[in-house]
């Protein structure tokens, strides 16, 4: 058991930032566990996902009796198709038993967009969903260890996957299933008589990863809870004394709650929730306007309009765009899904950007609303949170329980250490965004009593879908892109280009909130050439129509846990097995195309690397030169791409403050690795330069910088490192080591907890010897003062060319003095010295 402690209790007292934190089992990870052969051996085994270098041993270990369950396997096909793959391998990492699980039945039983109705219409399965169901497409395993090793992988998928109730498996045969399936699955119950020329099994999650049960915590639960507090206790009994649980479980009163989890009867876990909360310190150090401030609305706020927001990411727009950022496509509008009756919380729901509150104060004021003049809080915190890790991943059980201690409270929140590694209760949670004001270590996640809903239904948008999509949409100033491409689907299934698109929706209990609109992806031989795609896919086992292009997102924010989800049912009823996303760069305008920044939607995706493309000698070729859809000139964008494979494995969050200085190629490539790292994701990226985020070059002629060849404008578009970073613009001034910040001009503080310091070479002005010039004795006398600086006026037609914006000033100088006039003139390049006293040159012009 692997838990931290951060914080202060705070028994009956304002809100102080608490929580435990462990070890998240990602799915990606390895995990060790046991199983008993047939014959009673104990084997060491590996639970993990499985890799494509596995198909070879998971050939061999196919034999008749699988064929008649499961057809004939390409192997290699179904891990590229298959959304889940699991495979336990022992010590010498042999194949001893893989499952392959996937979002619909197997083969042509029934079409993969239509299964839910088949199996309500001919078995008895109401309750089974596409959020709660996978089906089995493929299990073997070496004889002696059959049973054992289906039970693992089951318990595993069970444990790893919150939301999923029922393992199905369809099979068009009628023959027996084998032993170890039998031991596992139980026949559904035919409501027709024939049925259809398949069998069906289910197996349920209650035999092998039940739920927890909660109930409110008692003090004769003190010594249970003694067992997992005993890694803190003492830090713990130091600071509150030896009966601090105890006290804790005590003092509960209307706004003080405790909660224990139970396994078998034993509590396994503790929670103890707060309705006392300092919501003018969260106001002041997060963006918490476009949820009220987490008061109560107020009547005015029922029926009055939220102002429009700015639209931002919009093509041509030159604001930092953060993933964790607002997105112009975000629903601002949510809805109390409460069965009472349904409650509009006027506020807008977009979550405003972390570079934005960095680069664009202003804007953010359009973008939040004030609370109103209603001080009811609207939500309650988690103080303490603790489980055994073996239980960490149903952690979401407590959820139910405490929403019910406060019906009046819509919000669940919890703070956590920037420094603190994620936990899977977080999955569920949305990160709000600090001011960058803030100096405070901590990241706030909200969670709205309306993500309990399982009533996920994705479907085909149709025209009655309109009207809803409409008021959806309206505050969203790139609204109008939307309903565009949403009336050609209507109308033609294609765009103005003749692209088939496809536009579906997202509704929870009959209300609309969220719709995707996708299209066909005709690039996709450019694709492959210029962007490094097959590190994710094998393109053979993809046709060209099951790749499509995202144009737009939008989700209810507070249903965002729900986002790859919503991808993956686009997949599905698509019958697409790969999306893509391409971001261009700010100074191009794309007409022809929907795709805005959908900062929601990048965190479920992952960044291509562009490809090097070789400069074919088309001419010379002829005939035997490429096809014009990998060599055709385009314009550069960089790629975000999904497929099934991806749309149930999770990504690492890293809250720690990064903070570079210096936009650097060093600087740059740093935030680069980061950035594209595929299964992490950076949430607290800094860049702090002088000028901001390199520009690019409108003419080939400012190009005159020794790096100026390093990158090209072309790779930055192509890498949109903007995407994922927040830029400072202003030049580091101070370093305070003892409070962790970097001092900026213009007296602004930006906290770090790991810098990176690579301003590259800083050329100089060059500083005069005060030698006669009339009378130049031999170079070997003048003194040496390398350390020596110039601080006096620097004369006007001396420049030192240390990045972009030096270079368009010099070159906007030369324009100005030399092109409208006549005569004859002489540049020179004296020498100088940069930071690091190693001779450089700058240019200067008479």
């Amino acid at each position: 058991m692997h838990l931290l402690c951060f914080g202060q209790i705070s028994i009956g007292k304002p809100f102080t930032f608490i929580c435990f934190s462990f070890a998240f089992l990602f799915q990606n990870q390895r995990k060790m566990r046991t199983i008993t052969s047939s014959g009673g051996k104990v084997e060491t085994v590996t639970v993990r996902r499985t890799e494509s270098s596995d198909a070879h041993e998971i050939n061999s270990l196919i034999s008749p009796a699988t064929v008649a369950v499961f057809g004939r396997v390409n192997v290699i096909h179904l891990l590229e198709k298959a959304n889940l793959a699991v495979t336990l391998s022992n010590a010498k990492n042999e194949v001893l038993a893989h499952a392959a699980f996937s979002d619909h039945p197997i083969g042509d039983i029934v079409d993969q967009a239509c299964w839910e109705p088949f199996l309500h219409d001919n078995y008895s399965s109401e309750k089974y969903t596409p959020l709660n169901t996978l089906f089995l497409h493929l299990f073997v395993a070496q004889p002696i260890f059959s049973i054992g090793s289906a039970k693992e992988i089951v318990r595993t998928v069970f444990n790893a996957i919150t939301e999923l109730q029922y393992i199905c498996l369809v099979t068009p045969t009628s023959q027996c299933l084998e032993r170890a399936l039998v031991k596992i699955f139980e026949p559904m119950k035919s409501l027709k008589d024939p049925g259809p020329q398949c069998s069906a099994f289910v197996c349920h999650r209650h035999n092998y990863c039940p739920r927890l049960h909660v109930r409110r915590a008692r003090v004769e639960d003190h010594d249970d809870l003694t067992h997992i507090f005993a890694e803190q206790t003492k830090a713990l009994t130091g600071s509150y004394g030896p009966y601090f649980l105890a006290e804790l479980i005590e003092a509960q009163d209307d706004k003080n709650h405790a909660a224990v989890c139970e396994n078998e009867g034993t509590a396994v876990g503790f929670i103890s929730v707060s309705g006392d909360i300092n919501l003018k310190l969260l106001n002041e150090c997060f963006e918490l306007g476009p949820f009220n401030g987490l008061y109560k609305p107020s009547p005015e706020d029922l029926t009055e309009t939220a102002p429009e927001p700015e639209g931002e990411g919009t093509p041509g727009d030159t604001n930092t765009i953060s993933p964790q950022g607002s997105t112009e496509e975000d629903v601002d509008q949510t809805k109390d899904f409460d069965q009472g009756g349904v409650t509009e919380i006027p506020s807008e729901f977009s979550e405003p950007g972390d570079s934005q509150a960095c680069a664009a104060e202003p804007q953010d004021s359009e973008l939040t609303l004030e609370p109103r003049v209603s001080v009811t809080p609207n939500a309650f915190c988690i103080q303490l949170f603790v489980i055994y890790k073996k239980f960490e991943m149903r952690s979401v059980d407590f959820l139910p329980n405490i929403f019910k201690l406060f019906p009046d409270r819509d919000f669940c929140i919890i703070s956590v250490p920037k420094l603190a590694p994620e936990f899977p209760l977080l999955q569920s949670f949305l990160r709000i965004v600090p001011h960058h004001t803030s100096s405070l270590p901590q990241e706030l996640y909200i969670f709205h009593r309306s993500g309990l809903l399982k009533t996920f239904v994705v479907s085909l948008a149709v025209s009655a879908d309109r009207p809803a999509v409409c008021d959806m949409m309206k505050r969203l100033s790139l609204h109008e892109s939307l309903l565009e491409d949403l009336d050609m689907f209507y109308q033609a299934h294609r765009d103005m280009d003749g692209t088939p698109l496809q536009a579906f929706v997202a509704q929870v209990q009959n209300q609309l909130v969220g719709i995707v609109i996708i299209r066909n992806e005709e690039d996709i031989d450019y694709i492959r050439a210029n962007y490094n795609i097959e590190n994710f896919i094998y393109f053979s086992h993809h046709r060209y129509e099951e790749h499509g292009q995202l144009c737009h997102f939008a989700l209810n924010p507070i249903f965002q846990h729900y986002a790859k989800h919503f991808l993956k049912e686009v997949l599905r009823l698509a019958h697409k097995s790969c999306l893509y996303y391409p971001i261009y760069p700010s100074y191009h305008s794309q007409k022809n195309s929907c795709a805005h920044y959908l900062t929601s939607v990048l965190n479920c995706m992952i960044p291509v690397r562009p490809r090097h493309q070789i400069v074919y000698p088309l001419e010379e070729l002829g005939i035997n030169a490429p096809s014009k859809q990998i060599t055709k000139d385009q314009v550069p964008y960089a790629l975000n791409h999904i497929n099934r494979k991806l749309t149930m494995e999770p990504k690492v969050t890293i809250n720690a403050r990064i903070v570079v200085v210096g936009a650097s190629d060093t600087g740059l490539a740093f935030l680069e690795v980061l950035a594209f790292c595929p299964h992490l994701r950076f949430n607290n990226m800094t860049l702090i330069s002088t000028h901001g985020f390199p520009g690019y070059y409108t003419n080939e002629k400012m190009r005159f910088l020794s790096t100026s060849h390093g990158s090209s404008d072309r790779h930055h578009a192509q890498m949109s490192l903007r995407s994922w970073i927040n830029v400072v613009t202003g030049k580091m001034v101070g370093i305070d080591r003892a409070a962790k910040h970097v001092l900026v001009s213009g007296g602004r503080k930006v906290p770090y907890d790991h810098l990176i310091l690579c301003t590259g070479q800083q050329y100089q002005v060059p500083c005069p010897t005060g030698v006669d010039s009339s009378h130049l004795p031999p170079k070997s006398q003048l003194p040496a003062q390398p350390r020596r600086r110039y601080t006096g006026p620097v004369p006007s037609n001396l420049f030192t060319l240390n990045d972009h914006h030096d270079c368009v000033t010099a070159y906007q100088w030369l324009l100005d003095n030399f092109v409208e006039l006549k005569g004859m003139y002489v540049a020179w390049i004296p020498i100088c010295f940069c930071h690091h006293a190693t001779p450089c040159h700058s240019l200067s012009c008479q």
